[in-house]
């Protein structure tokens, strides 16, 4: 059964999660288990097609990510794993995700991600034909500062077609990350 949000009741609950994730670089600070915190809005099931997922839902996403330490280099980047969460505005599909994200970072402060991982998702949306999914991820984005940054991010969940349906979901949108 879909239940529906108001973008004011989302909103509220965005501005909770990124509050609430204000006190890790405290932690940080003393710690070393965390490496970035990234907050953003993504266009919610989008019709950018990447990976062909068929566009159905409405609203924006409220996303949040954690990337932790240690890094494995390879490939002249570094893979952390990271975990997340999606929550979307108008009662549709929200999903929670972990995986591995690898990260590129030239000179010139401009950086490129590409993760994998798996989700979980509420079911409220569209019929995804399962609730444990695949996730892809790609960003690119710019070194504000030190710490700040500014990103692009593309992300899509589907069932990788070992179920029926596999209509997956695209999202796109900005995100601001933190380095500790």
């Amino acid at each position: 059964m879909k239940t529906t949000h108001t973008p004011f009741k989302a909103g509220i609950l965005a501005l909770i999660t990124a509050l609430c994730m204000l006190p890790l670089q405290a932690e940080a600070a003393t710690s070393d288990w965390l490496h970035e915190a990234r907050v953003g809005i993504l266009a919610h099931d989008t019709d950018i097609n990447l990976w062909g997922a068929v566009p159905s839902e409405q609203g924006v996403d409220f996303n949040a990510e954690l990337i932790f330490t240690p890094e494995w280099e390879f490939w002249g980047g570094s893979a952390r794993p990271n975990v997340g969460l999606s929550l979307n505005s108008s009662g549709d599909t929200s999903h929670i995700y972990g995986g591995g994200l690898w990260e590129y970072q030239w000179k010139n402060g401009v950086f490129f991600d590409a993760g994998v991982g798996l989700s979980a998702n509420n079911e409220s949306g569209k019929d995804l034909g399962s609730a444990v999914l695949l996730r892809l991820a790609l960003e690119v984005g710019y070194n504000l500062s030190e710490c700040n940054r500014m990103s692009l991010m593309m992300d899509h969940i589907s069932n990788a077609n070992t179920a029926d349906p596999n209509p997956g979901i695209d999202n796109i949108g900005i995100r601001f990350g933190h380095l500790f």
